[in-house]
């Protein structure tokens, strides 16, 4: 078995480990990331939020995405029958970038892992971790390239990016059940030929079944004349509109009617895949040596599209804590990670939950839009500003949107 050695070990290329490693090797420290797929490569979640862009601001990263020319994005737009309302993000209370991209995830996460290479990260794509062990001393890892040749890896520190491959969670037993019911995603992409006067392309789209309101869609125009569409709800329910991803697509997408006229003349540019109980919790965030970031993690619901801000934000937090500590630093991971990380979660989690409850649904089409505080504290929620604890929305979630839904009730 061949050797290496680094500092810190990388597991996926996404958002998280491109951030991470970006920030980790322009401090000076021996970075490697290992990657089973090769980019650029599909992935699902376009919808990005404005948070994100801020903290890609702060690690000098935005200009690159800036550049990669994305579609514009301001705000989110929610139909519901004949209903219609939106929210525009730069009318948020918190500080920070109030507007944002919707991106092809391919090029976005290409992107982002080139910039960490320019600034010192080794990236070596088409490795998988098969195996890991690690101590108060560090890590090692158990890597097999496609060719079949295994190498060891011992590294000072491992973070693990590996998204829904949850590599260390299922290496190490740290799979926890989820607080959310088990969903089912159907989605893919088209050329819209869109030229209805009502579409926004600026915003996504979040539609609620008239029928089922368990049940909504979303529509994320991306730039060049593509959207991403997509059906998210109770997995028995979407299972049984069809026999495979197309069919239950086809036969739900009717339903959102407005969405339906603007793709009229839509063309398929990507068949339709599945994503089935994405929903994920993990007994703990870090252990020796050892840290999970974003979906490896936790994974909430595609609803307010956090999963790529909750993810880039616990990048920041261990890089800076990873420096730290191999720099001879007292560090507290259960306080400045865990708990810190925990923050913006839960006031998403409050968000998902209210929205699944119908709760959030009545607030955003029949909120008091002359209270413009109120607006502004959820609007900063849904804009990705989640860490923000001078927002109510924020400090008390769960409290917060009970009492907004009381003021929203019929008097």
């Amino acid at each position: 078995m061949k050797a290496e050695s680094c500092d810190i070990a990388i597991i996926g290329a996404g958002p998280a480990g491109a951030v991470s490693s970006a920030i980790l090797a322009e401090k000076g420290w021996n970075v490697r990331v290992y990657e089973r797929q090769h980019f650029p490569r599909f992935s699902i979640g376009e919808s990005m939020l404005c948070q994100t862009m801020q903290l890609l601001e702060d690690i000098g990263l935005y200009d690159e995405v800036k550049a990669a020319g994305f579609q514009f994005k301001d705000g989110a737009a929610f139909a519901w029958g004949d209903r219609y309302t939106d929210i525009y993000f730069p009318n948020k209370s918190s500080p920070g970038q109030g507007t944002t991209f919707q991106v092809r995830r391919d090029k976005f996460d290409d992107v982002l892992i080139k910039a960490a290479q320019k600034r010192g990260a080794k990236v070596s794509f088409g490795d998988s971790v098969t195996g890991f062990s690690s101590d108060d001393n560090g890590a090692k890892l158990t890597v097999k390239g496609e060719d079949g040749e295994v190498r060891e890896v011992t590294a000072r520190f491992c973070l693990d990016a590996s998204g829904f491959g949850r590599i260390l969670p299922r290496l190490l037993n740290l799979e926890a059940p989820s607080s959310m019911d088990k969903r089912r995603s159907v989605f893919r992409h088209v050329h819209d030929h869109a030229d209805n006067s009502s579409f926004d392309r600026n915003k996504i789209l979040v539609t609620i079944n008239p029928d089922q309101p368990q049940i909504w869609y979303w529509m994320i125009p991306l730039a060049d004349g593509m959207t991403s569409v997509g059906v998210v709800g109770p997995d028995a329910d979407i299972e049984k509109a069809g026999a495979n991803a197309e069919e239950r697509l086809d036969a739900l997408l009717p339903r959102a009617e407005r969405m339906s006229r603007i793709l009229k003349d839509a063309t398929v540019a990507r068949p339709a895949g599945e994503i089935v109980g994405f929903s994920a919790n993990v007994k703990s965030l870090t252990g020796p040596s050892y840290a999970l970031l974003g979906n490896a993690a936790e994974f909430l619901d595609p609803v307010f599209s956090s999963g790529v801000t909750i993810a880039m934000k616990s990048a920041v937090l261990a890089a800076g804590l990873v420096d730290r500590q191999l720099r001879g630093e007292t560090v507290d991971w259960d306080k400045d990670f865990s708990a810190e990380l925990k923050t913006g979660v839960e006031a998403f989690r409050a968000a998902v939950s209210a929205w699944y409850d119908g709760s959030l649904q009545r607030i955003i089409f029949d909120r008091p839009m002359d209270d413009t505080k109120v607006t502004s504290y959820i609007t900063s929620v849904l804009a990705g500003y989640a860490w923000d604890i001078s927002n109510p929305a924020v400090r008390e979630p769960v409290r917060f949107l009970e009492v907004i839904d009381q003021l929203c009730a019929p008097s």
